[in-house]
């Protein structure tokens, strides 16, 4: 009896997949009594990930990360990469429990040798959902190596939603902004004092913000300047003092002191001509963040 169900098993799925009947099929997939979905204990304010791992070949992952725009990412980490340039069928198949329920093709998935396979936003968002609803995502290509094999790859929904939820908190927290909005930051002050414009402390709060949570950012560069109507020592000394109160703020903000440096130019690079209306231009703080090459 055992062994007519193994073949009856094989058959449903030579039937769904008829273009691959005449090949083995190598199947991957998590147990449903140890099927493991994480929220990733690195997940901060800066990116969140969501983490299943796939007996004997890798993990999957959704990430979403800060930006000013939504954004969801999903990747495969197989063990062994893609050896060849082809495509792998993504289905949405229902697990044995959910008789009746059609396997649908939801796109193609690019597999490029030797690089980790992915997905972008609207597919990843696609997958999710077919995972909230208790479907299996499920991955097929042929095997590079052995020209018999199809290989299966699915995403087992069990034990899913609790970790899935802690996935929407953690992406409901990301900063609403991404390196790149921030790592040249121009900084004003009011004239002849060491207060920033409303403007530059906030943009100042958020790079404050966001450097509590990249601990890669290896340098901030802080450089003072300031407009040529003051008199040398005078411009140096208020630039110097400026520069010094930035880099006070991000330390008390838990900012390590060793990653910032601090330069002040007083009037020696002057962006505006020193007119009413422009000289405000040249009393600024340049802050700009660097990662390790």
């Amino acid at each position: 009896m055992i062994r007519a169900l193994h073949v009856l098993v094989l058959l449903s799925l030579t039937v769904v997949f008829p273009s691959y009947a005449d090949r083995a099929v190598r199947q991957y997939a998590a147990k449903v009594e140890t099927s493991s979905w994480t929220l990733d204990p690195q997940s901060n304010r800066l990116e969140c990930r969501l983490i299943h791992q796939i007996d004997r070949f890798g993990e999957a992952q959704f990430s979403s990360a800060a930006s000013n725009q939504l954004n969801m990412h999903f990747g495969m980490k197989m063990r062994m990469l893609p050896d060849t340039y082809a495509q792998a069928a993504v289905y949405s198949m229902a697990p044995k429990w959910m008789p009746g329920t059609p396997t649908r093709l939801l796109t193609k998935m690019k597999l490029q040798r030797q690089f980790q396979p992915e997905l972008p936003k609207a597919m990843a968002w696609t997958l999710l959902t077919e995972l909230e609803k208790g479907l299996w995502p499920t991955f097929q290509y042929q095997d590079w190596y052995n020209q018999n094999d199809t290989v299966m790859v699915s995403l087992n929904t069990a034990n899913f939603m609790p970790a899935y939820q802690d996935f929407v908190d953690c992406t409901a927290q990301l900063l609403p902004y991404s390196l790149e909005d921030i790592a040249f930051t121009i900084l004003t002050f009011q004239p002849n004092s060491h207060k920033l414009t409303p403007y530059a402390q906030g943009r100042l709060d958020q790079v404050a913000e966001y450097l509590k949570y990249d601990n890669e950012l290896s340098l901030v560069l802080v450089d003072s300047h300031t407009d040529a109507l003051l008199g040398q020592t005078s411009s140096l000394n208020i630039t110097q003092a400026r520069a010094d109160k930035i880099k006070s703020f991000f330390t008390e903000n838990g900012i390590d002191d060793s990653r910032i440096e601090v330069t002040a130019y007083s009037e020696k690079r002057s962006i505006a001509p020193d007119k009413k209306l422009l000289q405000g231009f040249n009393r600024r703080v340049v802050v700009q963040l660097f990662k390790a090459p």
